[in-house]
């Protein structure tokens, strides 16, 4: 090569192997389910944890020339996951930039592009991992759907220049496509997983499924992907299931048809929080270990708000619905991940995933120790992610967030994030935060 420069600066790059920095005096809350430790200290090399141990002892051996970082008592998570982002639907490179440098400033170190378009995608994914631009890690998937879906205006926006169902990210698939070549070219973007999406007999779905999973990678689906219904979809083995609302189709009097002719949802039949045919999927589910990315907050936000009395009342009972919904999978013991399938205003110095966070506590009911995480593990295995993330623990990413008062005792306490550390490089809230006075 006669050109062989070193490329584009990389000033949010991982830390560098022998960097050593020693982060005592934290409240640890580690994602493994252990109780809460205090006086605990975190040991990075470079982009990986080496050591979690009590203070005095990680102080006894502490190497020589390493860096302290002393967080007096606050409580330290491992880096959050948003299991459901749309970054490039259409395409913005510096609205999605503006998002990504919002995340990981906000404690968020890892997230699903739930579909996009990954010329796009691949390069910002490639961008945070080598510290180009500041975000969290990017794990994206490549769509399948029935024919009939493709008249979506969303799918053109991710397709520019090529036409909807026909590129390797988004895919038209019937029952006489290769499904070994299909799996290959969604595998060739990159993609972590394959997103089921709509208009797919439940044949079809299991097919696609087993194939992925043939060739090693992830599937990410719809609850409902119309005509297939919930329980199908989950049946035929799929990794983790989107949208607690759509689950208000299983067991439908009405024939499922197509994603555009949706029936209507019975949404007295779940008011009470104990539907039965529910209760036997979540049962499958857990049985199943299938993830449940719920974007439950999402109709209670500004942004699906609508601008008319029809949209103001749709808002609304999807809301209950998807609180009781998202309440009863808890009871059964599904896991939840915390996905958000918006982002609020750019000018909000906070992320959606905090919001949805404290649907899940005050309007869900569940405890703001399994809400971190739903956010944390959880998020990590919906991602492919958990042998290298979601727990703060030595081997793996030194990914970890701060807080100056801990969002167990109040989950607004997210807002308090004062430190993130992704791959063992420190991003500082406080110098997001006056960036953003500021450009006011």
């Amino acid at each position: 090569m006669a050109d062989n420069n070193s490329g584009a600066p990389q000033p949010y790059a991982p830390a560098a192997t022998g960097t050593v920095v020693v982060y005592r005096g934290a409240t640890l809350f580690d994602g493994t389910g252990d109780p809460v430790r205090p006086g605990t200290s975190i040991v990075t090399d470079g982009a990986r944890i080496s050591a979690v141990g009590p203070d005095a002892e990680i102080a006894a051996a502490l190497p020589a020339g390493a860096e302290v970082v002393d967080l007096d008592g606050a409580l330290v998570a491992p880096g959050l996951v948003d299991s459901h982002q749309h970054i490039a639907t259409p395409p913005d490179r510096p609205l999605a930039e503006a998002v990504l440098r919002r995340l990981v400033y906000s404690g968020v170190t890892a997230m699903r592009d739930m579909a996009d378009d990954v010329r796009q995608v691949g390069d910002i994914a490639r961008a945070t991992l080598v510290g180009e631009i500041p975000g969290p890690d990017v794990r994206y998937a490549s769509l399948m759907a029935g024919p009939g879906f493709f008249d979506d205006p969303r799918t053109h926006q991710v397709t520019q220049g090529e036409t909807p169902g026909e590129v390797p990210w988004m895919q038209a698939v019937t029952a006489d496509t290769d499904l070994p070549l299909a799996v290959a070219l969604a595998r060739g973007t990159h993609a972590a997983a394959i997103k089921v999406y709509a208009d797919l007999e439940a044949p079809l779905v299991a097919a696609i499924t087993a194939e992925a999973h043939r060739q090693g990678i992830a599937v990410w689906a719809h609850a409902t992907v119309f005509p297939a219904s919930p329980g199908e979809v989950v049946d035929a083995g799929v990794d983790s299931v989107s949208h607690v609302t759509l689950l208000g189709f299983e067991g439908c009097e009405e024939a499922l048809k197509s994603y555009k002719n949706k029936p209507k949802v019975d949404h007295a039949r779940f008011a009470a929080g104990d539907d039965a045919g529910v209760a036997a999927l979540f049962a499958r589910m857990k049985a199943r270990g299938t993830v449940l990315d719920a974007t439950a907050g999402m109709w209670a936000s500004d942004e699906l708000a609508g601008e008319t009395p029809e949209d103001a009342e749709k808002a609304r009972a999807n809301t209950e619905l998807a609180a009781v919904l998202t309440a009863q999978a808890f009871r059964a013991g599904v896991d939840l991940s915390t996905g958000t399938d918006y982002e609020t205003d750019p000018k909000d110095p906070f992320p959606a995933l905090f919001d949805e966070m404290a649907f899940l506590v005050r309007r869900c009911g569940v405890p703001a120790a399994q809400v971190l995480r739903s956010a944390t593990l959880v998020g990590a295995r919906a991602a492919g992610i958990e042998d290298v993330a979601g727990t703060v623990a030595a081997g793996k990413l030194a990914n970890f967030a701060v807080f100056a008062r801990s969002p167990l005792d109040d989950i607004d306490n997210l807002r308090t994030v004062t430190l993130t550390v992704k791959r063992g490089h420190r991003y500082e809230r406080a110098a997001f935060d006056a960036a953003r006075e500021e450009n006011r």
